[in-house]
């Protein structure tokens, strides 16, 4: 799992029949002091998350399979936002 920030929304007309209802969301990977690692992906939101967001980014098949209840073409899920987290 990694954490990341919400940067965009992504818009696609044409696009696989599992996505279809679920919101596709760029997602720029960071660390634990929230600075950018300069990676970024497209996530499926499962908890409606929105730009400006800092979520926990599921990137396992499992975790895709689960949600959707059967075998899906996506890499990675937004599976939850986070309010806050301590480090020490």
């Amino acid at each position: 799992m990694d954490i990341g920030v919400v940067i965009g929304n992504i818009v696609a007309t044409i696009k696989n029949p599992v996505y279809k209802g679920r919101k596709l969301l760029l997602v720029e990977n960071v660390d634990l002091d929230l600075k950018p690692t300069g990676v970024t992906s497209v996530a499926v939101d499962t908890v409606d998350s929105g730009v400006g967001d800092v979520v926990l980014i599921a990137r396992e098949g499992r975790a895709a399979a689960d949600v959707f209840g059967e075998r899906v073409p996506v890499r990675s899920l937004v599976v939850g936002v986070i309010d806050r987290f301590d480090t020490e």
